[in-house]
């Protein structure tokens, strides 16, 4: 059987979809399913058995040697929660437990970690390990994930031992950059720009973009690595199958865009004239704002992966056209 934490969510949905696709049914499904709104993402999908998360640890211990893979997508996401103790409690902490757990049955791990940890970018957006203890995220949210990080590779201190085994046979960790696509509708704020952009077209024909707060910016110059949740799961799926060295991976596409390249692109896919509405960023995430993120991707295709990555024209014109338009799910 196969585990996917963060089930009913944006990537865990899409997973499971893929998972379906590639023949494998046999899934047990790990979330909070009283959120009606997320369960539409499970719609249609092929799975085993649905175990509420504040269930799954004691489960999971009960019933460890019939697993065989663990996708651990689940987290608490949401970079302007400021509770500190609740994020290392969801993600920091609940994830060490699974790592045991999948460690002691030797069983293959690959989780979901943040391109959040790099804070401000002032160490660059470089994946290698030795770099990632140096690292200053900007939120509690970045922080947590960064801190497992940071727990994974003190319990990996020899990666190329082959008998090694304080670590799960295979793990992967991904640090996933901007993210968008099918699925992300119950996200609400937190979820993509590409969706809220869609969303503020459809209803007012124009498009809020941030004015820039820094000087070395251009209002809409802002830059982020997305990519789109087809690549994310095409590369998931690749360490799978392909099982390259263990290690954390950055997970973006290698090229920065900008705001307005985005909002060009779904008005284009929409085919409606761009208009865009200039805001302020809001103060509570001002300070921890964000001005460039570019992932370093050489540590995956040197680990062999070859597969091109959606241009972000061709990602948002088939999330919009596909999916958004149509009110479709992955």
């Amino acid at each position: 059987m196969i585990i996917i934490t963060g089930a009913a969510g944006f990537i865990g949905s899409c997973l499971i979809a893929k998972c379906n696709q590639a023949g494998f049914n046999n899934i047990v499904i790990v979330d909070d399913f009283t959120k009606e709104e997320k369960n539409k993402n499970l719609i249609g999908k092929k799975y085993f058995l649905k175990i509420q998360k504040e269930n799954f640890i004691s489960w999971f211990k009960n019933n460890a040697p019939d697993i065989h893979l663990v996708f651990h997508i689940g987290a608490r996401t949401d970079t302007t929660e400021f509770n500190a103790e609740l994020l290392a409690a969801l993600n920091t902490n609940y994830s060490k437990e699974i790592w045991e757990i999948c460690t002691a049955y030797q069983i293959p791990f690959i989780y979901a970690s943040s391109a959040a940890t790099y804070g401000a970018g002032e160490s660059g957006y470089d994946d290698a390990h030795d770099l990632i203890k140096k690292l200053h995220p900007l939120n509690p949210y970045g922080v947590s994930k960064n801190e497992f990080d940071k727990f994974v590779l003190s319990a990996a201190k020899d990666l190329h031992s082959t008998k090694n085994f304080k670590t799960p046979p295979n793990w992967y960790g991904l640090k996933f950059f901007n993210v968008y696509g099918p699925n992300e509708y119950h996200k609400k704020r937190m979820a993509s720009v590409m969706f809220h952009a869609f969303n503020q077209f459809q209803s007012t024909g124009k498009v809020k973009l941030f004015r820039s707060h820094n000087s070395d910016f251009e209002d809409g110059k802002q830059l982020r690595d997305f990519i789109y949740v087809q690549d994310v799961l095409d590369v998931i799926m690749w360490l799978m199958q392909n099982k390259p060295g263990n290690g954390i991976y950055n997970l973006g596409t290698g090229t920065a865009r900008t705001f307005y390249d985005l909002a060009k692109a779904t008005a284009e896919a929409m085919r409606i004239p761009l208009e865009i509405e200039w805001i302020d960023i809001p103060e509570d995430i001002r300070d921890k704002y964000q001005y460039f993120t570019e992932a370093k991707m050489e540590k995956l295709f040197s680990a062999g992966y070859t597969k091109s990555f959606y241009s972000l024209e061709d990602g948002i014109k088939d999330y919009v056209q596909n999916y958004l338009q149509k009110g479709s799910f992955y």
